[in-house]
């Protein structure tokens, strides 16, 4: 799979689907499943707080509510709640957003029979607050020689606490709770969905983070790249970048799942998006894109499709 384009590298990397799918995680930390255990108790315990207004974004199948809850460490996340013009909400959403983040809640929806919560990950969109840094370049590295601080696992957290928002609002959706995210939301949401069963489905769109010893390798012009450049003035953030690899994390995925994985990718490696994939080791569907974080002649039909799979994929939710 190969496009015309001006990068200095081949955002396929050499790799052939079979090469793809033969893709295996790294392996992991001896304590990561306590390490996340504990950090998971820890943001069950948060009261979130929601507060809501209603917005001056209109869509044309949603109401659209400004959302703010408090998350872990007192952390305010901002984004929007979306409900069904028509009809009450037959599921709930969890929504995790690109690292370019979000100006307006997105329009394409799988269901329009569902409840979307959309928050900004902190640091990011509306949810920016200094010394953290908006910018992707920045924003990868806060803290990124702490385990315990590194901003990955705080948006983790925003995932969870999250999660406890839309069951408060609407807790007759237990039981019925779903999960969308792309690029940085994709692996964000395998490292989330890993540990909290409240989820009972998900899909991940280019995951990132997945594979991160290969993510340090191969070249790239998305955040891996900044990571790249720190590594070698600092020795502990291998060791930190191997507690958040989302395809470590998707060994431990035991809810249905849906990936949608690119050939040829310049911001996320296509092999650290099959490694998320392949990890996961129940119920799983792929969707295999041409390119990823790219406009391409096919992109139009085959984002079509892949709704129309997601439509199907979360009717038993």
């Amino acid at each position: 799979m190969s496009f015309a384009h001006g990068f200095p590298f081949d955002p396929s990397y050499g790799y052939s689907l079979d090469a793809l799918l033969a893709v295996e995680p790294p392996p992991e930390p001896a304590d990561l499943g306590a390490f996340w255990r504990t950090r998971y108790a820890r943001a069950l315990e948060v009261e979130p707080n929601p507060r809501l207004r209603i917005s001056d974004e209109t869509h044309p199948g949603f109401r659209v509510h400004n959302l703010e809850y408090s998350s872990t460490d007192g952390f305010p996340i901002r984004g929007w709640l979306l409900t069904p013009r028509v009809g009450a909400p037959q599921r709930g959403f969890v929504l995790g957003h690109g690292y370019g983040g979000l100006e307006v809640p997105p329009y394409d929806l799988p269901r329009e029979d569902g409840v979307y919560l959309v928050p900004c990950f902190r640091g990011l969109g509306r949810s920016q607050r200094p010394p953290i840094s908006a910018d992707p370049n920045w924003h990868v590295l806060h803290d990124i020689d702490s385990r315990d601080n590194y901003i990955l696992g705080g948006c983790v957290d925003d995932v969870w606490v999250g999660v406890s928002t839309l069951l408060l609002l609407f807790p007759e959706l237990a039981g019925h709770v779903g999960y969308l995210g792309i690029s940085f939301g994709g692996g964000i949401g395998a490292m989330a969905m890993a540990r909290d069963a409240r989820i009972a489905r998900g899909h991940l769109n280019v995951p990132s983070f997945g594979h991160q010893p290969l993510r340090l390798a191969l070249p790239s012009i998305g955040s891996a790249a900044a990571v790249q450049r720190c590594v070698g003035t600092q020795s502990r953030i291998s060791d930190t970048l191997a507690y958040y690899d989302a395809a470590v994390a998707a060994r431990s995925i035991r809810q249905p799942m849906h990936v949608a994985a690119a050939r040829f990718d310049p911001v996320v490696a296509p092999p650290g998006q099959f490694a998320v994939y392949n990890a996961i080791p129940g119920d799983k569907r792929l969707f295999v894109l041409e390119a990823g974080h790219l406009d391409y002649p096919g992109r139009a039909r085959q984002t079509q499709d892949l709704l129309a799979e997601l439509w199907a994929f979360f009717a038993p939710l």
